[in-house]
């Protein structure tokens, strides 16, 4: 028997370019500086291990396949129809349940220039089109996405704030942009990073999702609530689009000891407040910093900042990539997001962020970056 005899997947499927997540591993044993993948510096609530660890003693039931208390928790701390909201393994999962309730062959569904590559793969996974909308200054452009509004779209993806780029639409433009999608066009607020977004004019989408019956919002605890390697997170939705999310995602799709730990999370607003306000400080003293090494760095909303090389030899985001690497600091590639010379720097400790400054200095020629 050769490999030409075995089952093949779907025409399509293998033309999917698979997501890369950002590196987490240098070769040796000395420690790293992880900053590429969002993760809060402060880890978890305590109350959250303490009920992670509780957990463990069930580990052999199945867990509530309705994750009734979690729903209820999250309902609880934003005010919210438990009855209307759908857990799953991320938000991850969510978007793609979404695209498998939604979309199908023939189908079209938008997202941005440099939208979240997970948009894309759920899209193509269905058989669907993906219909990239550019963008305005790096963010969202409202007006061209309802540009490459057709017959045969069925869903927009936004992610707001957006990854990897950290811009964000006003509440205002989201309205208008669900004000002016087809009644039948579903519009997916990815809110990831909402708990970082303190702007007055912005809005998760919790009021849309309340007042409108085309759209979801996604969010996740895998990052202010840093609960990222339990893969959990929560859509709130229309009940109608609710009842199609329940009817395909798994009977079991969320883990026991995920939902305790999601619970705790919720009830420890306190660590979240600290957390959030670190990360209003030093994505600006950051940013400022970066930019006085002679480094771009686009505004943004959320707990990253995407930082922007020279193109010129010996300073590149490659060479800079490389450079970091020496110093046993990881940041991320953003390539394959159309950004060859650039990186992407989570808000990390006081003490990871000042050694990433230090480093970058170092990089561009010793200009002195220094963070109050």
């Amino acid at each position: 028997m050769t490999a030409k005899c075995g089952p093949r997947p779907r025409p399509g499927i293998l033309d999917i370019a698979p997501y890369v997540p950002g590196r987490s591993a240098l070769e040796g044993d000395a420690p790293v500086i992880k900053l590429s993948s969002n993760e809060t510096p402060f880890g978890p609530s305590p109350y959250a291990v303490e009920a992670y660890r509780a957990a463990s003693h069930s580990l052999f039931r199945y867990p509530d396949g309705s994750a009734r208390g979690l729903r209820e928790a999250i309902g609880k701390t934003y005010g919210l129809d438990p009855e209307r909201i759908v857990c799953g393994a991320g938000s991850d999962e969510l978007l793609n349940l979404l695209a498998q309730a939604y979309l199908g062959p023939g189908d079209e569904a938008i997202y941005s220039e440099h939208g979240f590559l997970v948009y894309r793969i759920a899209i193509l996974a269905r058989g669907a089109t993906p219909v990239v909308a550019p963008e305005r200054d790096l963010t969202a452009d409202v007006n061209a996405i309802l540009a490459r509004v057709t017959p045969a779209t069925r869903m927009v993806y936004l992610a707001n704030p957006n990854n990897p780029t950290g811009t964000y639409l006003s509440f205002d433009e989201v309205k208008r942009l669900r004000a002016c999608l087809p009644a039948d066009v579903l519009l997916v607020l990815d809110a990831a990073y909402a708990e970082y977004a303190r702007a007055n004019d912005y809005e998760a989408g919790i009021e849309l999702v309340a007042t409108t019956a085309n759209t979801v919002m996604t969010r996740t605890f895998s990052k202010i609530y840093g609960l990222a390697s339990l893969r959990l997170g929560w859509a709130y939705c229309p009940a109608p689009v609710a009842d199609a999310l329940n009817r395909i995602r798994g009977p079991f799709n969320v883990s026991g000891p995920a939902i305790a730990a999601g619970v705790a999370a919720l009830e420890d607003q306190a660590n979240v407040q600290r957390a959030a306000e670190h990360n209003e400080v030093w994505r600006r003293r950051l940013a400022e910093a970066l930019v006085e090494v002679g480094l771009s760095v686009t505004p943004s909303a959320a707990n990253f900042l995407l930082v922007h090389f020279p193109k010129r030899n010996g300073k590149s985001a490659d060479e800079a990539d490389r450079f970091l690497h020496g110093r046993r600091i990881i940041l991320r590639r953003v390539t394959e997001y159309g950004f060859p010379q650039s990186l992407r720097m989570t808000v990390g400790t006081e003490a990871d962020n000042r050694a990433v400054l230090a480093a970058l200095s170092d990089f561009m020629g010793g200009h002195g970056a220094s963070a109050p």
